[in-house]
């Protein structure tokens, strides 16, 4: 019997389809920015405005700082705080930007933390390795590796570990929900714009008949090839009692945030704290321009208020 069984692994192992590597290019995709974001939308609405990066004089920014190193090269992130920083330690706002896995970079949301460390946070903004680089769970290390130096870095920021936050735009919305779940210690999640679910009648992830999807290209497989894989990358598979207090803020994109209500659903089962808020008639990259920003990190603010009471 025991030699059936190995013999079926084999057939199995032969006919079991490669992992796609022709999107390994490692070069840098620079498609995705939040100028070429501004000029796609501005077509359908010409009264936006792009937000720029300005320092604040009461923040401070400090640069270009090694939080890990793979494989001989250092992956960065920013830091943004405020210059008076209260003797009480402060909650830290880990910031994820988006680009479908591929492109886009962590300057992407010095507006948001800039805004976000006037009002008293302390704010990261790691770079991860793309699936230019490397494919799934690539990322998700990163990140998790950032977070983790957060918390050994914890007395130099002036940062609270008890009340460290996880935020992401779009891909990075996806990341920060999944890493929400998985890692220990995070205690908010902030999606904006993130898929919760990958295989899921309200996703719009991949779409291989045109050109190869961006989540395609992360995974390495289709998702008919590996739907276990699409599966577990979704924060749905892994929400229960542990997952934490979650605000959403999403576009007019129904597609960009695919198994929210099921996610809330099950939240709500466990008494956990969530709030959801939607633009109507608004652009998937509604968060890097006016009028959209300003209210944004309003619900961002208020949301965190109620769970710190500051």
């Amino acid at each position: 019997m025991t030699k059936y069984i190995f013999i079926l692994i084999l057939i199995q192992a032969f006919f079991a389809q490669a992992q796609r590597t022709e999107g390994l290019t490692h070069k840098p995709d620079t498609s995705f920015t939040n100028y070429s974001a501004y000029l796609n939308a501005k077509k359908k609405f010409p009264n936006i405005v792009l937000v720029k990066d300005s320092l604040p004089p009461s923040v401070k920014a400090d640069k270009g700082i090694a939080y890990t190193s793979i494989d001989g090269k250092m992956l960065l992130l920013d830091i943004f705080s405020p210059k008076k920083a209260k003797a009480k330690r402060q909650p830290a706002i880990i910031i994820i930007h988006g680009g479908g896995w591929r492109s886009g970079n962590r300057t992407q949301h010095y507006p948001l933390a800039q805004r976000m460390a006037q009002l008293g946070y302390v704010c990261f903004t790691p770079s991860y390795r793309l699936s230019t680089e490397a494919l799934y769970p690539a990322a998700v290390k990163d990140l998790k590796a950032a977070i983790n130096w957060v918390k050994t870095n914890a007395s130099k920021y002036k940062v609270d570990t008890g009340k460290i936050v996880i935020l992401g735009f779009s891909a990075g919305g996806q990341l920060a929900t999944l890493i929400g779940n998985t890692q220990p210690g995070i205690k908010a999640i902030i999606d904006i714009d993130g898929t919760l679910a990958f295989i899921h009648p309200q996703s719009g992830e991949g779409d291989d008949s045109k050109s190869v999807s961006a989540a395609t290209n992360w995974f390495g497989y289709n998702k008919t090839e590996r739907p276990d894989l699409w599966k577990k990358a979704g924060a749905l598979s892994h929400a229960g009692a542990h997952t934490p207090p979650t605000l959403f803020i999403n576009s007019a994109v129904d597609r960009m945030h695919a198994g929210r209500d099921d996610y809330m659903e099950i939240l709500s089962q466990n008494k956990i704290y969530t709030e959801v808020h939607a633009f109507p008639y608004s652009p998937h990259t509604f968060c890097l321009f006016e009028p959209w920003f300003t209210p944004t990190v309003n619900y961002i603010s208020g949301f965190l208020n109620r769970l710190y009471k500051k």
